[in-house]
């Protein structure tokens, strides 16, 4: 009989696969990322063409602390400013195994705030 946490990882990668089979970044589109832990928020603009990360920025990165959407939110404006400056105007939103809603929507909202067509 399987674990609880292999049943719940394995059902989490399967969502993984469902969401970024159809997602596909490049150098001038590339794809936003969302890694969300318990306390940490991080996102990455990934180049899936040359398999590498252009922009990365995290919560640990930005000097605001405070309620955890806002801290998102910030950390979604950091990374579109630093797109901008890279010169990336559009990306594509991979959620990842994570719902669109709390802090991954508010990370998402940040960037489109900021300029980042998502």
């Amino acid at each position: 009989m399987k674990s609880a946490i292999k049943i719940k990882r394995n059902k989490a990668a399967l969502r993984v696969h469902r969401t970024r089979i159809r997602i596909k970044g490049t150098a001038t589109c590339p794809r936003l990322s969302v890694k969300r832990s318990l306390k940490h928020i991080y996102a990455q603009l990934i180049d899936d063409v040359a398999s590498r990360t252009l922009i990365s920025a995290s919560d640990a990165q930005i000097e605001k602390k405070g309620k955890p959407l806002e801290v998102a939110q910030e950390v979604g404006k950091t990374l579109a400013s630093r797109a901008k400056a890279a010169g990336i105007e559009r990306a594509v939103f991979d959620r990842g195994q994570y719902r669109y809603h709390g802090r991954v929507a508010a990370l998402a909202q940040g960037a489109r705030e900021a300029g980042l067509q998502i």
